[in-house]
């Protein structure tokens, strides 16, 4: 069976992001075969969902990550995986790596040994444009996917069809999810240049980066779902799990998502942000706390209202201190509501669209690309 074979030592390499000053990029080391979503019997379904969680985690490999800055100029930095196989890389850059002037997903190399020889291969790192001046962070788990992984173990168990029997081709989106994150992505920067598994990923003009409690075994997954829903690519912070309340508590997720938006925050102080969650984890008191830490941060907030319930005392507090610091609020059921704010043409004179935009877009100096 799959599961129990002994596969090399494989690496996992993560969605990496830098900015001029700093790289990031993690990956995991894993005695499994590599992820595949294709179409397949429920069987077969359920076994590669079920692969997914019942990671092999390989612990004390070595590995090397070789980066390039823009004169040729290479250099390695080593680290050791941990007892759950994941290695993270913090880099400190030099002057060889400017950003240029639009977002671009750049190319490293990932090095590591198995009983086969020598490994490597390509992670991937997203750079945003000098010129940008907009990004968004947005959830995934019940934003953009029902994903039935969060909300506590009675969840958990409510779901456990969805989790373990359906591939990234049989879930559906959040209504509206993918015109709406088109029109805060700004369309793609220009042809793509990179390649992951033999697709190519389309930087955006407006950078995205995911925050999710989903755990880090769902990532293929993930970013398969978000390819076959046109959704744009970006750097996913998730977690590593444990079958405990630290996980599955709306504590634990509302603090991991706060570190998180405040770690990115804290990397592009140059970029304003777009925040986009959902009513079933707390999101919107989240990102009003986002709002009073980091106030002319938080660009614009739109909440995808799923739980059918009206605001608790808690929510309308995170509503007045949203809309009281000026910052533009949706809330709404349907994504293409939210897009009727937005146009990626421009903005249409006399209707909402040119209030939220303005908000949320500060007009470019000429020096500037529209774009954002």
């Amino acid at each position: 069976m799959p599961l129990l074979s002994d596969h090399p030592i494989r690496l996992q390499p993560y969605f990496g992001y830098r900015s001029q000053e700093r790289l990031v990029i993690g990956a995991r080391a894993l005695r499994s075969a590599s992820p595949g979503f294709e179409p397949a019997g429920r069987w077969q379904a359920f076994r590669t969902m079920l692969a997914q969680f019942a990671s092999r985690e390989a612990a004390g490999v070595e590995v090397t990550l070789e980066i390039e800055d823009a004169r040729g100029k290479r250099s390695r930095h080593g680290a050791a995986t941990d007892r759950e196989g994941f290695v993270r890389f913090d880099i400190p850059l030099g002057g060889g790596f400017q950003l240029g002037p639009h977002p671009v997903w750049e190319t490293v190399a990932l090095h590591w040994a198995n009983r086969e020889g020598a490994q490597s291969l390509e992670g991937h790192v997203l750079a945003p444009g000098a010129t940008s001046r907009l990004a968004v962070i947005s959830d995934i788990d019940d934003t953009i996917i029902e994903t039935g992984i969060t909300g506590g173990f009675r969840a958990l168990a409510r779901n456990w069809r969805r989790i373990l029997a359906e591939l990234p081709d049989e879930r559906i989106a959040a209504p509206g999810a993918d015109l709406f994150y088109a029109a805060l992505g700004g369309g793609a920067v220009a042809a793509p240049d990179a390649v992951v598994t033999g697709m190519h990923i389309a930087a955006t003009h407006r950078p995205f980066f995911y925050v999710s409690s989903s755990p880090w075994n769902l990532f293929s997954y993930l970013v398969a779902f978000q390819r076959r829903n046109d959704l744009p690519l970006g750097p996913l912070l998730l977690r590593d799990w444990g079958l405990n309340r630290a996980t599955f508590g709306s504590a634990s997720h509302g603090g991991h998502k706060r570190a998180m938006v405040d770690a990115i925050l804290a990397m592009y102080p140059q970029l304003r942000f777009a925040l986009i969650g959902d009513d079933t984890q707390g999101d919107l008191t989240a990102y009003a706390g986002a709002v009073k830490r980091h106030p002319e941060r938080v660009a614009a907030v739109f909440i995808r209202k799923v739980a059918g319930e009206d605001l608790s005392g808690e929510e309308r507090s995170a509503k007045a201190a949203i809309e009281g610091a000026g910052v533009p609020l949706w809330l709404g059921e349907d994504f293409a509501a939210a897009r009727d704010m937005l146009q990626t043409a421009g903005i249409a004179p006399g209707d909402e669209t040119e209030k939220i935009l303005r908000a949320v877009e500060r007009a470019p100096t000429r020096n500037d690309d529209p774009a954002g």
